[in-house]
């Protein structure tokens, strides 16, 4: 891919027009909600009062049924009924790890499935949100790499991950409840690390976190929503001023010769193109720092050298760096590092001033750790050598 390549978005990737029928009202930001409330004849003065009567209903108290409206007159309530639907992703199979870890293989228009993740912690619950059916980017120590992109996800179905996860909690307040008097949040934290590359798909992940951050609803603080990226330049700072959510960065490498095989993206963009976008993050987002992600893979990335390297190349940037064992899948061509190699590493990166967590794997034992989601309608699996070939590494003996 060449470095002057416009990005381009394969026709496979736009979602389809759904049949004609009834519009689902998840999904719609308030300013689309309004038109269609406009549209269906509801009068101009009285608009704003019942965009914000839905909108509650919806958001904040998880309603999918127009009948049980109870502040809006029968007759409109019917209306409703005749010209929308309230609908998210439909819950295919659910596991559950032994540390607790939730993964959902959920359905969504087309048939197409993607896996949600929803993992408790003692202080937050975090659910990992899918952005697209499968991915483009072929990250080479992805299992989701290892799956061709199929379609972006619509906002609907991207704010309906949170949706699906509430319900299965249990955690919707009482009508009548402020989502602030229902006690701690069970998920009070959104992470965009699931299928898929968010600023791939940015419209449609912008109206979703809008939706989940907007006080009358779900009403998460931008704080507890962060956003994953291998590196999409163009689209990082247009993230800070349309979301100003967190940002993570999978950055996995020191170096352009070993990015560029973990993280192909580099090709197009290179660590100093990166680099230098993400320096003004902070100041455009109001955020109070980066996320450095980065999958510890043995002998590839996990030296004292390279610790030192990633220690000077983010000097200056307000950042912590996230140390994850690699997750093992099935045909992975790489192995983790070595539990004191990642001690030593991490040490490095601490006596330098910054905040070097290594991450706990979560969900192992049902493939619900960082790098191994994958739709299930997409379980063909590579050899261990068409993988390592693809990934330009040598095979180990």
């Amino acid at each position: 891919m060449s470095a002057s390549a416009p990005i381009t978005q394969d026709v496979m990737t736009i979602p389809r027009k759904l049949p004609e029928g009834p519009t689902n009202i998840v999904g719609l930001t308030r300013d689309q909600l309004r038109d269609a409330l406009l549209a269906m004849g509801t009068p101009e003065k009285q608009v704003k009062m019942r965009v914000n009567q839905v909108w509650q209903w919806v958001y904040q108290w998880g309603v999918r049924d127009f009948d049980a409206m109870t502040n809006l007159a029968k007759a409109y309530r019917q209306q409703l009924a005749e010209n929308f639907v309230i609908e998210i992703p439909e819950v295919v199979s659910k596991q559950v790890s032994m540390d607790g870890t939730r993964k959902y293989l959920v359905r969504i228009a087309g048939g197409h499935e993607v896996e949600v993740v929803y993992i408790p912690e003692t202080d937050r619950g975090t659910l990992c949100v899918s952005s697209q059916v499968g991915c483009t980017l072929t990250c080479s120590f992805c299992h989701t790499g290892t799956q061709k992109l199929v379609r972006n996800l619509t906002s609907a179905e991207i704010v309906g991950q949170i949706m699906m996860a509430r319900d299965d909690l249990d955690e919707w307040p009482q009508p009548g409840v402020g989502t602030g008097d229902a006690g701690p949040r069970l998920l009070s934290n959104v992470v965009l690390m699931g299928m898929g590359e968010p600023l791939y798909n940015f419209d449609n992940v912008r109206d979703a976190m809008k939706i989940a951050m907007d006080g009358e609803g779900i009403s998460l603080s931008r704080r507890r929503i962060t956003l994953s990226t291998s590196g999409v330049v163009p689209e990082i700072a247009k993230c800070a001023e349309e979301i100003g959510c967190m940002l993570a960065v999978s950055f996995h490498a020191t170096t352009d010769e070993v990015r560029d095989k973990l993280v192909p993206i580099n090709k197009r963009w290179n660590i100093k193109e990166l680099l230098d976008a993400l320096r003004a993050y902070p100041k455009l987002s109001n955020s109070e720092r980066i996320t450095f992600e980065y999958v510890m893979l043995k002998d590839v990335n996990d030296t004292d050298a390279d610790a030192r390297r990633l220690v000077k190349l983010i000097q200056g940037i307000p950042a912590k760096i996230n140390l994850i064992p690699f997750n093992e899948w099935p045909g992975s061509p790489y192995q983790r590092s070595d539990w004191d190699r990642i001690e030593k590493f991490a040490d490095i990166i601490y006596k330098a001033g910054y905040a070097s967590p290594i991450r706990t794997p979560r969900g192992e034992d049902i493939m619900a750790a960082c790098g191994q989601l994958k739709s299930a309608t997409e379980r063909a699996r590579k050899s261990r050598a068409q993988i390592e070939a693809e990934a330009g590494v040598a095979q180990q003996s």
